[in-house]
């Protein structure tokens, strides 16, 4: 039966990877709740969260940074009541909700970052909602903010991970904030993670995206800044396989005993292709069809295979990421199982 797996090993071995360009790391838990497991029992990460649901893949609350949105000064209580003391705010209406309950409970001093909104190349497809805080809002808020009441004091952005030509940080940075906003500010979270590779991604780039975010630490450092970084794909997707199985093949469709649907949304939604253990660089095509009848349950559209059967094992590569379900023709959501 089609099941995912998610090595141990591979996500420690890219969550350490990234200890050596970032001060702190806070894994996106929503990208693959049981990476969130493996890291909380082997490493120091924290977690970034975006609902209350989510809070229950996770032991120990004072290691979440929790992203608000439409939240009042109830929930903000039953969040410090779970010892949770790191937020980020995207809008002027949750920042002042929280400065008001601040107010009320004075003894707190809190952890908090606002998220800046960043110009987006993709924004003409009107796909994207674009959250965050224009900057020259962020600008004059940080600047009236009471240091005092602070534990730290940071700002937030947030990147589509797979946008690989978004990356000229130190550029950016030092001419959307104020000298007195960056004297100011103790922490800088990169938001939406790293990229990952895929069958339609260069992943030759990520190289790159190293060095530059290595400038930008070594700018931040200059002005006693620490760095955050928030990866999601980087650490989960290497780590998982899908395992599947071909029920069928005719002309040169692969039909395979799971869906896009219940394994890969992402191939839809972002959308990216998963690479297939050996895959040849050509020879004969296939198309790989999950196994409902959406027109859409597309694994691959064009991929090289050697004279593959029914009944042979399809293996997909760096599958952790995003491998959420839906109940589309009531498809059952498929086992994860953690190997060394």
């Amino acid at each position: 039966m089609a099941h995912f797996t998610i090595s141990k090993s591979i996500v420690l071995q890219q969550y350490n990877t990234l200890k050596e360009i970032s001060n702190r790391i806070t894994y996106s838990s929503k990208t693959n709740q049981d990476v969130t497991k493996i890291l909380e029992e082997n490493t120091d990460s924290m977690f970034s969260i975006h609902l209350k649901n989510e809070l229950k893949h996770i032991k120990d609350l004072s290691r979440i940074i929790f992203l608000a949105q439409g939240w009042n000064e109830e929930f903000i209580q039953e969040l410090v009541d779970k010892k949770i003391n790191y937020f980020v705010v995207d809008n002027e209406r949750d920042l002042d909700t929280f400065l008001t309950y601040l107010e009320k409970h004075q003894e707190l001093k809190p952890n908090l970052s606002l998220r800046v909104k960043l110009r987006e190349n993709s924004i003409k497809t009107e796909r994207y909602f674009v959250f965050g805080i224009d900057v020259e809002t962020v600008n004059k808020r940080i600047k009236e903010l009471d240091k005092s009441k602070f534990n730290e004091i940071g700002i937030h952005f947030h990147r589509k991970t797979q946008n690989m030509s978004e990356w000229n940080l130190v550029y950016e940075i030092e001419n959307m904030f104020e000298p007195e906003v960056l004297e100011k500010i103790n922490v800088f979270n990169i938001g939406g993670g790293l990229p990952s590779e895929y069958a339609n991604t260069n992943i030759k780039v990520v190289d790159s995206i190293f060095k530059r975010i290595l400038e930008f630490k070594e700018f931040l450092n200059n002005h006693s800044i620490k760095l955050i970084i928030e990866p999601g794909r980087f650490i989960a997707a290497p780590a998982g396989k899908l395992i599947t199985k071909i029920i069928s093949i005719y002309e040169n469709n692969i039909i395979i005993d799971a869906s896009v649907y219940n394994t890969d949304m992402d191939a839809i939604v972002v959308p990216v292709k998963l690479k297939i253990e050996g895959e040849l660089e050509k020879g004969n095509p296939f198309v790989i069809k999950g196994q409902t009848p959406c027109s859409m349950d597309l694994f691959r559209y064009r991929v090289y295979l050697n004279e593959p059967k029914i009944g042979d094992e399809l293996v997909f590569l760096n599958a952790g990421a995003y491998n959420f379900a839906s109940d589309f023709c009531d498809l059952e959501k498929l086992e994860t199982r953690i190997v060394e």
